[in-house]
């Protein structure tokens, strides 16, 4: 059989290839701390557990308008004017399931041969995975460890050519943890302002996931650019809700139609009981929320200050999300050998800093949505595996 040339273009989620070889690791009876994936080690709180069960109990066992429930749109309306400080219609909503699906939709529209689509590098790997697939180029939007992984909006401007169609901003940002304040944003928005041909996917997944005071800054909250700003938002991460596949978009009017068309297209509508469930984690207290926040904090100080303490590792502390990406130049390893090290000889499975994009090389990825005693014993086994190498 001959696969379509592009098939040869899609990259993967490296997170994923870990978690599988660290699961089959475990199953030939070797210790495994996986500090890999990202994926809250809570339930998933028992007020939204208990609306998906009630949703099957009453008969939520069909499809939904392909844009997802009435109620939820208003749900997802209603958060982001208090989170976001933005009117938004209802009608301009789309439930999906999961948060990729946003991102594949908004991509697919703007990328063909010959465009160009900006990205965070390193940044989440399907950024730059689908922007290939489609056969645009991908631009790499460059996010220091100097500057906390912020970037500079000029340098970002200075990169936007007429062949720009689209530019993803993430913040806070998965694997950084890094947050763009309200000056940077502010100057990105004033360029983007002479740019109107290029539409813009804000992907805000981990938007309720800041630390320190930090305050998320949304794209959607500028009225200037609004009607080209897509927001990418859901569930995954806020309530422990991975599993569920729950996520949303926030569409321009003149999108809406041709995301809901491949939505249709693709996988007809979300599930019709977790949707249900979606809008008990909305609507309903918020509590577990605050708590996991709070030991996702702990956790947070808990992970850089050991990480700080191994020899060749230096840490920035992320403002945001549940991911360190410490800085490992100084042990004389490269991203890949190091991570495979650790995972072979000490049990414990992180990320490469370039399984993010080739600008993540010398930094790994470790996942603090795991338990504070994980967390010291993923730590424990480091130290000493660097001890037998020789790392000082």
């Amino acid at each position: 059989m001959k696969l379509a040339a592009r098939q040869s273009r899609l990259g993967t989620e490296s997170a994923f290839e870990i978690l599988a070889r660290a699961k089959a690791l475990a199953a030939q009876g070797k210790s495994i701390v996986n500090l890999g994936i990202g994926s809250p080690d809570f339930r998933t709180p028992e007020n939204i557990v208990e609306a998906g069960r009630k949703a099957l109990a009453d008969g939520a066992h069909f499809y939904t308008p392909a844009k997802g429930i009435p109620e939820l749109r208003e749900a997802v309306a209603e958060d982001c004017w208090t989170r976001r400080a933005a009117k938004v219609d209802p009608a301009d909503v789309m439930i999906v399931p999961g948060g990729k699906p946003t991102m594949y939709f908004a991509i697919s529209m703007f990328g063909e041969e010959g465009a160009e689509i900006l990205y965070p590098n390193p940044g989440f790997p399907i950024y730059e995975s689908l922007i290939r697939y489609t056969g645009a180029t991908p631009v790499p939007i460059e996010l220091r460890e100097a500057s906390g992984f912020s970037f500079n909006p000029d340098e970002v401007l200075s990169k936007i050519t007429p062949r720009t169609r689209l530019i993803i901003v993430n913040t806070p940002a998965n694997p950084t943890g890094g947050v763009i304040r309200k000056p940077e944003m502010d100057r990105l928005v004033a360029g983007l302002e002479q740019h109107p041909h290029i539409a813009i996917l804000s992907d805000e997944i981990y938007s309720r996931m800041l630390y320190d005071g930090e305050q998320h800054v949304s794209l959607y909250s500028y009225e200037s650019i609004r009607e080209r700003v897509i927001i990418l938002d859901g569930w995954s991460k806020t309530f422990s809700m991975t599993g569920w596949r729950l996520g949303y978009g926030v569409w321009p009017k003149s999108l809406i139609d041709m995301a809901e068309r491949l939505q249709i297209n693709s996988n007809s509508c979300p599930s019709a009981p977790v949707q249900w469930a979606g809008l008990e984690a909305l609507r309903g207290p918020q509590v577990a929320v605050e708590r996991m926040m709070s030991a996702f904090d702990a956790r947070r100080r808990l992970i850089v200050d050991g990480l700080n303490k191994l020899p060749g590792f230096s840490c920035v502390l992320p403002k945001g999300a549940f991911y360190a990406f410490p800085n490992i130049t100084k042990t004389g390893f490269k991203s890949k050998e190091l991570e495979t090290k650790l995972l072979h000889e000490a049990g414990v499975a992180i990320l490469s800093g370039t399984a993010f994009g080739a600008l993540g090389e010398g930094f790994l990825r470790f996942s603090y949505a795991a338990s504070g005693d994980d967390i010291k014993e993923a730590l424990r086994r480091v130290t000493n595996c660097l001890a037998t190498a020789g790392v000082k």
